[in-house]
């Protein structure tokens, strides 16, 4: 009989909403950069999936948009059509297919949206301020404003990718409320500055994220019986001036517990090493938002997992699930490996990248973004391979 090693990452677990997974590691929602060019799934992106799925407990996608004017990302799928459903069924398939159910993360880029890649170059948020500096981010633009109709269009258009989701045969969605985009927008004293239900205090800014969640509830409400999971991705605080903290996330957690959803995503830039700004202990990111879900809540979390003993130690501090990504991107068989006892690696090195199923475009940008990758240039990367 063959020995399991970090078993602490390889116990079952069955969400509220009845959605079963076979251990603790998830495939964190990652963007490729990898579609066609009219926003369908490509082959490059099914490899990609197909390649990493085997062996890990639960699969979350990237990103897709809700509306045309939600891109974020050159080379990013749609789900904002019906016409896109046979593409969203092709990603489900090869989502589900090593056995594991398949979250798709539904969004709107707000203000982060490319204006060169939305309907009349026209980027909208909560009010008119620009993006704060992030990472993939040329910054320089100046969304429009909602206006409340729009408002409530945007709310109606999450239920519709919902549904959308269903059909494809998802297990659930995923709302991106992390990362500066819309739902964060909303939230953040930083971009939202509106002096109308939707704007001013913390509990108005609450309201767009949460009509959301309702939205989506009634959608999975009214159009299927079968267990069907939504979760919410946050990302606990804004290092920027005039950003949120973590004491206002943790009253948008407790909101989003009220409305029984089925986890949070911590977005963390390390789930081992973040803290809280400005904290006084030495209290991690994750010890602090465990101490305050108490339990209500499965808490996912994703942020440099790279090696089977942060996993470990992140579940010994009472996450419920790992997300790992750069992990799978540079090992495929990361979970056989932890479950055998064997050290991923944490270098992507170029010698390996035919074994590896790598988009092309995703490659592109890891070699352009440099740092983003620990990278081990053993073999140049030719024309062919980046392209």
């Amino acid at each position: 009989m063959s020995t399991t090693y970090y078993k602490e990452l390889f116990d079952a677990f069955t969400f509220k909403s009845g959605v079963s997974v076979r251990n603790r590691v998830a495939m964190a929602p990652m963007t490729t950069w990898a579609s066609n060019e009219d926003a369908t799934i490509s082959d490059d992106e099914e490899q990609h999936y197909r390649a990493r799925v085997n062996g890990v407990g639960l699969v979350i996608t990237g990103c897709t948009r809700v509306q045309a004017n939600g891109q974020g990302f050159p080379g990013e799928y749609a789900a904002y059509d019906d016409q896109f459903i046979p593409s969203l069924k092709r990603l489900a398939n090869a989502a589900k297919s090593g056995g594991a159910p398949a979250i798709m993360q539904i969004f709107h880029a707000g203000n982060k949206a490319v204006p060169e890649l939305v309907p009349g170059g026209v980027i909208v948020s909560a009010s008119a301020i620009e993006a704060a500096p992030q990472p993939f981010l040329q910054g320089g633009n100046i969304p429009r404003a909602l206006e409340h109709e729009e408002v409530l269009a945007v709310i109606k258009a999450f239920g519709d990718a919902t549904g959308r989701a269903i059909a494809a045969g998802f297990d659930g969605v995923e709302l991106h409320g992390a990362h500066g985009f819309l739902l964060q927008n909303f939230f953040s004293p930083y971009s939202n500055h509106r002096k109308d239900h939707w704007g001013g205090s913390l509990e108005n800014r609450m309201n767009f994220p949460l009509a959301v969640v309702q939205e989506v509830q009634r959608v999975v409400k009214a159009n299927t019986d079968r267990p069907f999971v939504v979760g919410y991705r946050i990302s606990p605080e804004e290092s920027y001036d005039g950003g949120y903290r973590i004491n206002d996330s943790y009253r948008l957690i407790d909101r989003l517990i009220d409305l029984d959803i089925d986890y949070i995503h911590a977005s963390l830039t390390s789930v081992a090493d973040a803290k809280p700004i400005g904290a006084i202990d030495d209290q991690s990111m994750v010890q602090s938002l465990v101490k305050h879900i108490a339990g209500r809540i499965p808490l996912i979390a994703a942020g440099q997992v790279k090696t089977p003993e942060v996993a470990v130690k992140a579940i010994e501090e009472g996450l419920t699930m790992v997300a790992v990504g750069q992990g799978l991107i540079i090992n495929p068989d990361w979970v056989k490996l932890a479950r055998n006892g064997q050290q991923p690696e944490t270098v992507l090195r170029t010698s390996r990248i035919d074994e590896l199923h790598i988009p092309g475009k995703l490659l592109q940008v890891i070699d352009a973004a440099k740092g983003w990758f620990m990278v081990e240039e053993d073999l140049e990367l030719n024309d062919k391979t980046v392209a």
